[in-house]
């Protein structure tokens, strides 16, 4: 159900939404946040919260945030529900961010596997954002020695956010984008499209599915994966819901395979099933 079939007709004609957001609005909005995805956005965030609420509520003539969100939450509003949560997350991401895990990720991971003839080759990125963390793993995986014999490699790249995962799928990215992939990987794995613009080539994208996915709810994914990257996300939940993510991601990782966290994040203490390689990279104990 889309929102525009369900446009409500008793904000029409609001010209200018007043989003001025009460303590109890606020308290109502980040509750409900928390309740569908998990996300914890704290007072500092106020500002940034009335912002992104005033454009939903002006895309569907809502006058106030009380009136959007008794929207939100009634039978009419279901479709509305995940442009709520597109609007409320953060999307920072670059080309070959956290440099130090694609050279992990390759030299540490990759080649070994090739060397040692392992033809099938499994690898999540559950926090895709706008594409750049999955084509970085897709170039680092084709740039690596004896990519050829694998047979089967496959990239699941999820996120939350339906608007992010439609701008990775189409592979597309302004030169200000691209800035950051060494110069041989963009003239191999890119062509030029229009004036500006930079198009993901179709190797590339062959190895990667994108789909949406709520870490918060049940994961439609059977695994093992031998490298897991979820980085930069597990910030925005608070402490049990991450404790209860990395629980879920590690049993998820084959042994002896490899989970990459972001720089500011931190496993909440020792984890049983993991050991430390250093900055941010655990590998799982062997069984």
């Amino acid at each position: 159900m889309s929102s525009a079939s369900v446009m409500p007709s008793a904000g029409e004609g609001a010209s200018k939404p007043d989003t001025k957001l009460t303590q109890e609005e606020f308290e109502r909005v980040t509750a409900l946040v928390m309740a569908l995805a998990g996300i914890v956005i704290k007072e500092h965030k106020r500002e940034m919260l009335v912002a992104r609420l005033s454009r939903r509520l002006r895309a569907l003539n809502f006058s106030n945030v009380s009136a959007y969100l008794d929207f939100v939450e009634s039978p009419k509003g279901e479709g509305e529900i995940g442009e709520l949560i597109n609007a409320v997350t953060t999307n920072l991401t670059s080309f070959f961010r956290e440099g130090h895990h694609f050279e992990h990720f390759q030299k540490e991971m990759l080649e070994p596997m090739a060397a040692a003839g392992q033809p099938r080759v499994r690898v999540w990125s559950s926090a895709c954002s706008t594409g750049e963390e999955p084509y970085s793993i897709a170039m680092t995986a084709q740039s690596a020695n004896g990519y050829n014999r694998f047979s089967d490699f496959k990239l699941l790249a999820t996120d939350l956010d339906t608007n992010v995962l439609a701008k990775a799928s189409s592979g597309v990215y302004a030169t200000d984008r691209v800035k950051t992939i060494p110069t041989d990987k963009l003239g191999r794995f890119f062509r030029k499209h229009g004036d500006g613009e930079h198009v993901v080539k179709d190797e590339v994208k062959s190895i990667i599915s994108f789909r949406q996915l709520n870490l918060l709810h049940q994961w439609p994914v059977k695994g093992p994966f031998d490298v897991i990257f979820c980085r930069n996300v597990l910030i925005y939940f608070d402490a049990p819901t991450k404790r209860d993510i990395v629980d879920r991601l590690v049993r998820l990782v084959r042994p002896e395979g490899t989970l990459y966290l972001g720089h500011s994040e931190s496993l909440l203490g020792d984890h049983p099933l993991l050991v430390s390689e250093g900055k941010t990279i655990y590998r799982r104990r062997p069984e």
